[in-house]
Parts: C-alpha cells; sequence; structure tokens
C-alpha cells in the first residue's frame, strides 16, 4: 500500500489538498509494483490505467467480500473473475461491478443468518 499511498499524500486525512505537512514538503514519489515511477495522482491514475483487470479483479474481490458479509474462499474466485469479466465488456464502469456482484452465485445463494 505505501506506493499508492505516497502518491495520495497530498490530500489530509479528510481529503483537502496539501503541499506540506507541518512546513515540511511532502514527497509523494514512489515506485509502483511493477517498477513504475509515481509522483502524485495523475502517473498513479496513469499506472493504474495500464492494467484496469488488476484493480477492478481487487475492486471486485473488496466488494464482494463486504456484501457476503464475511472472507472470499478460493470457491469465490471463479465469480471474482465472471464480475471482472463483466465489468471489462462494459468499460469497467462501477455500475458494471456492482451489477455483477449481485448477479453473482456466491451473493444470489448465500445464507441468512440463523441468528442463534
Amino acid at each position: 500500500m505505501d506506493p499508492l499511498g505516497f502518491s495520495l499524500e497530498n490530500f489530509n486525512a479528510v481529503g483537502a489538498w496539501r503541499t506540506d505537512d507541518g512546513g515540511a514538503p511532502i514527497d509523494t514519489s514512489a515506485r509502483y509494483f511493477d517498477g513504475t515511477a509515481l509522483d502524485g495522482v495523475a502517473s498513479l491514475r496513469a499506472a493504474l490505467l495500464k492494467r484496469p483487470e488488476v484493480f477492478t479483479a481487487t475492486l471486485a474481490e473488496k466488494l464482494l467480500t463486504y456484501s457476503l458479509g464475511r472472507a472470499l474462499e478460493p470457491s469465490d474466485m471463479p465469480a471474482v473473475r465472471t464480475i471482472v469479466r463483466h465489468a471489462e465488456k462494459n468499460g469497467y464502469r462501477f455500475s458494471a461491478l456492482v451489477d455483477g456482484v449481485v448477479r453473482s452465485v456466491p451473493f444470489t445463494m448465500r445464507r441468512a443468518d440463523s441468528g442463534t
């Protein structure tokens, strides 16, 4: 997470833009996992757009985890790949991700908590 975090360091805790932290200039330089140099939000966006399926797969996993209320299991990964393919066919739109999650087998076949 550090390279991504460093790239977003210009934003404070509430999302306001800042150029220094306590009087010291903020250094947003880092290296992405593939070696790409990052120096702020624009370069982070460009790095993520080079391989949208990686970002989309991670986001799909997080959305499915949240929607199921449990950690994903290896048996859930085909559903994640299906969600990513659905999103790809629809221009990686967020709405396509949500649609893929709610139509997925793990989501539609989840069991209600017995409460006991």
